[in-house]
């Protein structure tokens, strides 16, 4: 298939710069993947669309307030450093801009030396291996210099942290927050539970990868990043109970779909167990760990587009999307939720 079968115009004012008031208070478009049908919701009644017996499975990580301002020791230029992945104790593998100026043994200090890092060595794109030095818990200082790396196309700032953050994230570790998570509330999971629905959880660290734009014409040359991911013996265990008892396995965000896609990929069936996903979906892919998922509208020729069209069909989705435009939808991480599942094995209620 071609890259191009994946574009579609989206004014740029539909793309959200700020999170809404209210998570819950998101619209929601529904989209049966099977007949195609569209409905518009609005979030807070997902549970109408959900029925007893059915399981939820959201990403727990944690985004790291990753990105760092700091200045050169040896010249006071300015240095922006985002860190990726934590390679020993104190040595992170970093983006740094401008990365010109960083080069193996420079020190970068940051918050007027309360954390300092040497560069070990250098890598292509500008990333940079840094080894950081500091007093006390690295995390703690972090979450006190440290900014959220918004994504690119983000422009404003953001006045609270915790609206970049799930209210269920636990595991520290990500780049980018799993965004199709950001619309629950405590008492929506809670209401879920009530109505019968199990909630549990994967981990997949979420990467930079994620904004990564597909550079080749036909989808089966690109490749993929690679992101780690953790499922628990718990969550193994729920996904069999449910799938014996004829529940429905509804994944949170496309960084969970690719975890439990992975796992069953790799052992049959969703099985504990932890490792590296760099696993592409898209048209043509046979699903056997999920059978819907909650997800955010995304990037027009993105892998993530690719994936909810091998889960509901490219023509489905990309009608979808034309709709969601005309709608006004409002676009990517702070932007409104869509629901894809299969209607006539639901327990849908009409809200309105």
């Amino acid at each position: 298939m071609k890259v191009e079968d994946f574009d579609f115009n989206l004014p740029e004012e539909l793309i959200a710069q700020t999170p809404l008031k209210e998570r819950a208070e998101s619209r929601m478009m529904v989209l049966d993947k099977q007949t195609g049908t569209l409905t518009h919701e609005t979030f807070k009644n997902v549970v109408n669309y959900l029925k007893p017996g059915d399981l939820l499975i959201l990403n727990d990580t944690k985004v790291l307030p990753a990105r760092l301002h700091g200045v050169k020791e040896e010249t006071g230029a300015n240095i922006e450093v985002l860190l990726l992945k934590q390679d020993e104790k104190d040595v992170w593998e970093t983006l740094v801009k401008p990365a010109k100026r960083i080069k193996e043994g420079s020190v970068i200090s940051f918050g007027n030396g309360r954390l300092k890092a040497v560069c070990t060595g250098e890598k292509e794109q500008g990333g940079r291996m840094l080894r950081f030095e500091y007093d006390g818990i690295f995390y703690e200082v972090l979450d006190e210099l440290g900014e959220m790396p918004l994504p690119p196309y983000i422009k404003e700032q953001l006045d609270e942290k915790d609206r970049y953050q799930t209210v269920y994230a636990k595991e520290r570790g990500s780049a980018a927050a799993p965004t199709a998570g950001l619309h629950f509330t405590e008492p929506l999971l809670a209401q879920l539970k009530e109505h019968g629905v199990r909630i549990e959880f994967i981990t997949l660290h979420v990467g930079l990868g994620t904004f990564r734009p597909v550079s080749v014409d036909s989808i089966e040359d690109h490749d993929m990043h690679a992101e780690y991911y953790t499922i628990s013996k718990q969550t193994e265990e729920a996904i069999r109970e449910t799938k014996k008892q004829g529940g429905r396995v509804i994944a949170v965000g496309t960084t969970s779909v690719r975890t439990l896609e992975t796992a069953a990929r790799d052992h049959g069936i969703v099985r504990e167990s932890s490792g590296w996903t760099d696993i592409f979906i898209y048209p043509g892919f046979e699903f056997k760990a999920i059978d819907g998922m909650i997800t955010n509208f995304h990037l027009p020729k993105s892998t993530l587009i690719m994936l909810i069209s091998a889960l509901a069909g490219q023509s489905h989705v990309m009608t979808a999307y034309a709709e969601a435009v005309k709608e006004r939808y409002r676009f990517f991480s702070f932007g409104d939720a869509m629901l894809i599942i299969d209607m006539k094995g639901g327990n849908t209620i009409d809200s309105h």
